[in-house]
């Protein structure tokens, strides 16, 4: 054998040792990963906050339980956002919540709001709720720039609620804005 096969041998061996060492370390995948393979769970960022319980489900008000509006009537319940808006021409008609928010806090882009109300019966009972979202550029609100105009609401009683509501309660659970 000369010189130059000898070299060449080598190195075509060496290359093909790297090439099965690195499929074995690597577990038969490429270095990158591949469009739909799982990301192991360990893998994904946790964050936890001592004797912070995780949240779960939609935003509520406490104090929707705690009312007792009139037949008829309909009342704003305290919200952590209270500050930085104003409900305008609020209703009740038997059939769903309606009214406006004008944010007041300053004039930016509203990103997102969430209006919760709750229904209740003759007796002033909680019944149940039911929630307007408003998401920035989502089909039915596609806004751009400062929010100029009040962003209306209408949240229809739930059809199994509707024989028994005679009132409702309205409050912000969520209110983002640039």
């Amino acid at each position: 054998m000369n010189r130059r096969f000898r070299i060449l041998l080598t190195a075509t061996l060496v290359a093909v040792s790297v090439a099965v060492l690195a499929y074995v370390v690597l577990g038969g995948r490429g270095s990158a990963p591949v469009p739909g393979d799982d990301v192991p769970p360990a893998a994904a960022a946790k964050t936890t906050f001592p004797g912070l319980p995780a949240a779960e489900g939609e935003p509520d008000l406490a104090e929707l339980q705690a009312v007792r509006p009139s037949p008829g009537q309909i009342l704003q319940v305290q919200g952590p956002f209270d500050d930085r808006f104003v409900f305008e021409n609020s209703g009740f008609d038997g059939s769903s919540a309606t009214g406006a928010i004008r944010v007041t806090s300053d004039a930016s882009e509203l990103l997102e709001l969430q209006v919760l109300a709750g229904f209740y019966d003759d007796r002033g009972n909680f019944l149940g709720s039911a929630r307007f979202v408003h998401h920035l550029g989502s089909e039915d609100h596609n806004h751009s720039g400062p929010s100029e105009e009040d962003e209306e609401f209408n949240i229809p009683v739930p059809a199994d609620l509707r024989a028994r509501a005679v009132s409702a309660a309205v409050g912000v659970p969520v209110l983002v804005n640039e």
